[in-house]
């Protein structure tokens, strides 16, 4: 499995008994990021067995609350736990300055160091890469300077078709890497192996896009453009779209609309607004212009190819 979404948190505004703000542990090739830190993250952590000590990227859309108030709790935890691996935080600009102080003023020391990557571009923007993924932001239209991400698994190497392979005694194991880089075979004799006879095309990368807090925003669609899975905020329902100018949210049906065009795999919804007591109206709503829809559930876990019951 290379794409593996855990949602720690899914809600608006504030934290209750059985409502958690936003945060989400991704898992995707091997690479463990953190996205967005609400209130509560650490103990929803622990709650869904995520590995602390696998995190070493937080990336925060922006600073309401909802979406970062548990990260001090976060890195204070790393801190007592005597992390000593470097922590590298995406996120607005400001988010050095306000962290630094709540460290500074709760004398909580930390051993680690802490990488802040400001952000301040509303274009989309390469952040984050090594040799299995990389994260470009997304430039959302919120109240407050606002990021979603999106995070693309690096193609993989061609795997080796073995029993084709043992068909040419020429073929030896230190040719192996030109193979899986997809490089045919020439024999001695000067005839040509085609890379595709020896070796097996690998799946296609896996990719995730989180689009936090935000309105309507078409310009978004050709940045998210066939991914695999979107989380799209869906504060409201269509009753109450004359709210989302002022409070700059975005409806189910509207987030259903992006989904489509963007032509993406399955369309995850959340960040409801605590005014609704029966979420299925978001997938039924949105249902009526996407048809691959999936309801942001506290512990609910995604995949590319299935998704695991939720817990409650």
């Amino acid at each position: 499995m290379s794409l593996k979404l855990t949602v720690l948190g899914c809600h608006s505004a504030t934290p209750r008994v059985n409502a958690h703000p936003t945060s989400q542990y991704l898992d995707i090739n091997n690479r463990h990021f953190l996205i967005d830190c609400g209130e509560g993250t650490q103990r929803q952590m622990r709650k869904y067995k995520v590995g602390f000590s696998k995190i070493n990227q937080i990336f925060i859309s922006h600073l309401h609350g909802d979406h970062f108030f548990g990260l001090i709790g976060l890195l204070s935890t790393f801190g007592i736990l005597n992390r000593e691996k470097d922590l590298h935080i995406y996120g607005p600009k400001g988010i050095k300055q306000i962290t630094e102080l709540q460290l500074k003023l709760s004398m909580s020391h930390v051993k680690y160091k802490i990488v802040f990557h400001e952000l301040t571009s509303t274009t989309s923007e390469l952040i984050f890469e090594d040799d299995k993924v990389s994260v470009h932001t997304i430039p959302l239209n919120h109240r407050v300077y606002t990021n979603g991400y999106l995070f693309r698994e690096k193609p993989k190497s061609r795997n080796l078709h073995l029993d084709n392979i043992k068909q040419y005694d020429e073929i030896e194991i230190c040719d192996y890497h030109n193979l899986k880089a997809g490089k045919d075979f020439m024999l001695r004799s000067g005839e040509i192996i085609a890379n595709e006879e020896l070796t097996i095309a690998p799946e296609n990368p896996k990719s995730f896009a989180f689009c936090s807090d935000t309105m309507f925003k078409p310009d978004i669609i050709p940045i998210i453009k066939n991914v695999d899975i979107l989380y799209h905020e869906a504060t409201f329902l269509k009753e109450l779209e004359h709210l989302c100018e002022r409070t700059k949210h975005s409806t189910a049906e509207q987030a259903a609309i992006i989904a489509k065009e963007a032509a993406v795999g399955k369309l995850i919804i959340g960040h409801y607004s605590s005014r609704y007591s029966d979420i299925e109206l978001f997938k039924k709503e949105a249902q009526t212009v996407f048809q691959s829809v999936e309801l942001a559930r506290v512990g609910g876990v995604f995949t590319c190819s299935s998704k695991v019951p939720a817990h409650v």
